[in-house]
């Protein structure tokens, strides 16, 4: 018995169910048959062309999938960072400066004078040395050599950044230091170019002067009035602290002068007692106080 589609297409064998068997999944075909349902070819047709075909990205149109990107790790980048690190360090160092230009504008001279090493205050140590009443005439006798203060003559030796080439008399020199003035002595017998390089600390700066000692023990000592420094060599940065702390403000007569008045200029290790009445007008010996051979203006 046969029975036809509803199409009219091909008979087909009904399904034959065994007992206890389930139905077959769908009609059988004869063998050899080339015929297939509606639609059948196209879609097979369809598959074997899509057949190994990857999907299309996206679900849209062909075309191959998205490349995820590769991250290379790259080295740093020091040059930024070198340069943050140079502009840091300029920057702390401005900080710095300033903050220490602050403190020491903060201190006082005394203190200023303290942190120099080596520096010798006999205003604390020896102030008795210190003491005199009243100005001496004639040759005066001091512990020391160089004198740092005490009794002296009524006459200072100029300081306006003299240079003598000879030894003067302390009792001058004494009353210049107590105007003020930083007094630098070296032994006869250093080198000339150290000679040299003290002169040029002197020349052009009032409350200063230098001249050779011959007494004392030490190649260069820099002294003013109650503090005395002691070094080997003219290049030691200390005279020049020495100088920067104490140069005028260790007065002990503020606002007494170096270039005018009762001065001298002359050369030579005995004292000129010269009386205030003996001096010009202008300041000085008279003719204006003129540096005698020896010594320099």
């Amino acid at each position: 018995m046969s029975i036809s589609t509803p199409h009219g297409g091909g008979s087909r064998r009904p399904s034959s169910i065994k007992p206890g068997g389930k139905p077959k999944d769908g009609p059988t075909e004869k063998s050899g048959s080339t015929k297939s349902t509606p639609g059948a070819s196209g879609s097979a047709k369809s598959g074997a062309a899509n057949k190994g075909a990857r999907p299309a990205a996206g679900g849209k149109g062909g075309g191959r999938r998205p490349v995820t990107p590769v991250k290379v790790n790259q080295g740093r980048n020091w040059g930024p960072i070198g340069m943050f690190a140079a502009v840091g360090l300029i920057a702390l160092g401005i900080i710095s400066f300033g903050a220490y230009q602050v403190y020491q504008n903060g201190m006082s001279w005394e203190d200023r004078a303290a942190k120099i090493s080596g520096i010798q205050n006999f205003r604390k140590s020896n102030p008795n040395m210190l003491k005199y009443e009243k100005h001496q005439p004639g040759k005066i006798s001091y512990p020391m050599a160089p004198p740092v203060g005490g009794a002296h003559n009524d006459n200072w030796q100029r300081c306006l950044g003299d240079v003598y080439s000879a030894p003067i008399a302390n009792e001058h020199a004494v009353h210049s230091m107590e105007h003020g003035a930083i007094w630098i002595t070296y032994k006869p017998d250093l080198p000339k170019a150290q000679v040299d390089e003290l002169a040029k600390k002197v020349k052009g700066h009032d409350y200063t002067l230098m001249s050779p000692d011959p007494d004392q023990s030490s190649p260069i000592s820099v002294q003013t009035w109650g503090y005395q420094l002691k070094v080997d060599n003219a290049s030691d940065q200390r005279i020049d602290d020495f100088i920067k702390a104490l140069r005028e403000v260790s007065s002990m007569e503020q606002g007494a002068t170096c270039s005018a008045g009762s001065y001298i200029t002359e050369t030579g290790t005995t004292p000129r007692d010269l009386a205030p009445a003996q001096t010009d007008p202008n300041g000085g010996m008279p003719g204006g106080g003129a540096v005698q051979p020896g010594g320099t203006g």
